[in-house]
């Protein structure tokens, strides 16, 4: 299998997760929304894609330069489906959605100008069918659809994402296990390894099947060079690392929330942040190697996990 041609500076992934921890980035739509833009929209981030590309590498820059050492694409919400129903033709949403890979690239790229040295990467984001939805069904899963038709829909994005020649394919805030095995297939052949993320609840992935049966997907699969959580409370983080360490014995990824809530009336976040350096220290002991935040965790969060993980 070959891999992507990722940045020069870097070994590749794989080998640096045999070697120790590697910092993810935050939320990608929190850090934009920080910034000023309005993601209130179908597409969320991706929609920045068309509009505001500066924006994205901005982004992925300040991720960067607080001490994240792979930055996940804008692509999560960018579907085929999804940019048809904005007018976008099939040539043009594949150019959008493998332009993600070359903002990130280009971050990078800006962080070297800056004296970065350390070893960075770019992971290709692929969000699940219901995050094309836009309706919170990423969060329920079974969504009435069979595994070959899951994959259908997967593959032809993947291959986008995979000719951009990414360094990994990020499969994240996977609700159920119809999916994971659809997007299991639709990696095959690709030549760019992948990681697979499950959006859990305690020991369960969010359609309600155990943890442990979903993480065995992946043991024998050669694309996946990690498996583990996102999108999940972080108190939820450390039993799934640890389970899905002993099935699969892969290196872990683990990017939980902030911990805040989401109220869905006010359309706004409630609660304060969880995530603290000590489960940060917790996840690493158990078995996890690639770790950062998604929803609320942003460069500052990042900085202080980038910290405790060089702390070893």
């Amino acid at each position: 299998m070959t891999y992507g041609s990722g940045d020069a500076a870097s070994p590749r992934l794989a080998q640096a997760l045999a070697a120790g921890p590697v910092v993810l980035d935050g939320g990608l739509s929190n850090q934009l929304e920080s910034a000023g833009h309005d993601l209130g929209d179908e597409l969320w981030s991706a929609r920045l894609l068309a509009e505001r590309p500066e924006a994205v590498t901005e982004a992925h820059l300040a991720y960067v330069e607080a001490g994240a050492d792979v930055v996940i694409t804008a692509s999560y919400q960018a579907t085929f489906e999804g940019l048809a129903r904005r007018g976008f033709g099939r040539e043009e949403a594949a150019a959008l959605i493998a332009s993600g890979v070359g903002l990130a690239r280009e971050a990078v790229g800006r962080a070297r100008a800056k004296g970065v040295t350390r070893p960075l990467w770019v992971a290709a984001s692929a969000g699940p069918y219901g995050a094309m939805l836009a309706d919170g069904s990423e969060y329920r899963g079974r969504y009435g659809l069979t595994v070959d038709e899951l994959e259908r829909f997967h593959r032809p994005r993947l291959e986008v994402l995979a000719a951009a020649r990414p360094d990994v394919l990020a499969l994240e805030t996977v609700p159920d296990t119809d999916e994971a095995r659809a997007l299991l297939r639709a990696v095959r052949g690709l030549g760019v390894p992948a990681w697979l993320s499950y959006t859990a609840d305690g020991l369960r992935t969010r359609a309600g099947q155990p943890l442990q049966e979903a993480f065995a997907l992946a043991a024998d699969a050669d694309e996946v060079i990690a498996v583990g959580v996102n999108c999940c409370a972080p108190g939820d983080v450390e039993a799934a690392v640890a389970t899905a360490a002993r099935v699969t014995g892969k290196p872990v990824v683990a990017y939980p929330n902030s911990g805040e809530v989401w109220d869905a009336r006010s359309r706004s976040w409630t609660g304060r942040s969880t995530l603290t350096p000590a489960q940060v220290d917790r996840w690493r002991t158990r078995g996890a190697r690639l770790i950062g935040g998604c929803c609320r965790v942003g460069p500052a969060t990042i900085k202080e996990i980038a910290r405790v993980l060089a702390a070893e």
